[in-house]
């Protein structure tokens, strides 16, 4: 008879208080709020912004860390003194430096040479490792390449992020979502809209509507490039785009958290739009936003318009993924943005009618 022994308590201890110690971090968090946005221009519809900026390491990405981190650890992917990496454009790796150093693990982002500057130096204070890369598209196997060498973890965000997280509940952002519109004049919206980086937002909160069978419709917004929307349109998983300019989404390949059959509508917004949308909304806001959340405002202002067009009144939910301090060299520099070529001008006339400040 063979007897093969693999446990070893020192390793059982080490998990048990890893575990415990992630969720402590979502035990001592509040839930982000749920912030109503003001349309004067388009009664009727009442729009709200699920704010994930709040969250300790200041965006959406948080509650994504954390899941992957789970499943690492419960699948017996990550142990003591595991090097951990992930292929990221930021914001993931500024929340997954955060948990791997309160588990005193080293982290080592790969993120695109473009990813701001920002970003780079939030990854650092939380003491993490960049690896810069040319090419975007390469992240993917560069990450993998240095967890091999390093015998370490790839997290691998754009393959995990579906499955990671319980589309069921468990306070997931989806039935965050619905708790927190319970006592709204329409406390089942219309739309949720949410913007496609590895694809696990829009696959969790889709999967949830149909499981608690909402009337909720799901839509996706998808910068320039994006491989995203021309594989939804022509059901072609094999559609191939560019490097995005609007960080933390939009991708050049499908990647396999995006559920194409949760989801159902898609619009194309062009770079120019979701920054000049943010730019727009400062002043309303009273702060700055990422542009990731000037995409998914862009398309919940042309959904809430055509509900008004169709003589219809509900609610639309969108995410506040980030807070702008994030791209003070990028979105909010006007050199920057002459340098890619991008004019807001055609965009502030529509914006202004959306959002009721044309003068």
């Amino acid at each position: 008879m063979e007897d093969v022994d693999r446990s070893d308590r020192a390793d059982r201890d080490w998990l048990h208080e890893a575990i415990r110690r992630v969720e402590a971090d979502a035990n001592r968090s509040a839930d982000t709020h749920l912030v109503p946005f003001p349309l004067p221009s388009l009664p009727g519809v009442d729009l709200y912004l699920k704010d994930e900026s709040t969250h300790p390491t200041g965006s959406l990405k948080h509650r994504l860390a954390r899941s992957l981190f789970l499943y690492a650890l419960c699948n017996g992917l990550i142990a003591e003194g595991t090097t951990v990496i992930e292929a990221s454009s930021g914001s993931t790796a500024v929340s997954e430096a955060y948990f791997a150093r309160m588990l005193g693990l080293p982290f080592i982002a790969v993120m695109p040479r473009s990813t701001s500057r920002e970003k780079i130096a939030l990854i650092e204070r939380e003491g993490g490792r960049c690896h810069l890369v040319d090419d975007p598209g390469s992240v993917y196997l560069v990450a993998a390449s240095l967890a091999a060498d390093t015998g370490g973890h790839y997290l691998d965000q754009f393959t995990y992020a579906e499955r990671a997280t319980d589309w069921r509940g468990n306070n997931n952002i989806a039935e965050s979502i619905f708790e927190q519109l319970s006592l709204e004049r329409h406390p089942v919206p219309s739309w949720i809209v949410v913007g496609a980086g590895t694809g696990g937002t829009s696959a969790t909160i889709g999967r949830y509507l149909r499981y608690r069978r909402h009337a909720t419709r799901l839509a996706v917004v998808d910068p320039e490039n994006s491989a995203f929307f021309p594989s939804w349109r022509d059901d072609d998983p094999g559609v191939t785009g560019g490097p995005s300019r609007i960080e933390g989404i939009g991708r050049p390949r499908v990647e396999p958290s995006f559920l194409p059959g949760v989801v159902d509508r898609m619009l194309t917004v062009p770079d120019a739009a979701s920054i000049a949308t943010i730019r727009a909304v400062e002043p309303l806001l009273g702060r700055r936003v990422g542009a990731s959340t000037g995409t998914n405002l862009w398309g919940a202002l042309h959904i809430a318009a055509s509900m008004v067009a169709a003589g219809e009144n509900g609610s639309i939910v969108t995410l506040l993924c980030d807070g702008g301090e994030r791209y003070a060299g990028t979105y909010f520099d006007d050199a920057w943005l002459a340098a890619q070529g991008i004019d807001l001008q055609p965009h502030r006339a529509a914006l202004a009618a959306l959002l009721g400040t044309a003068s």
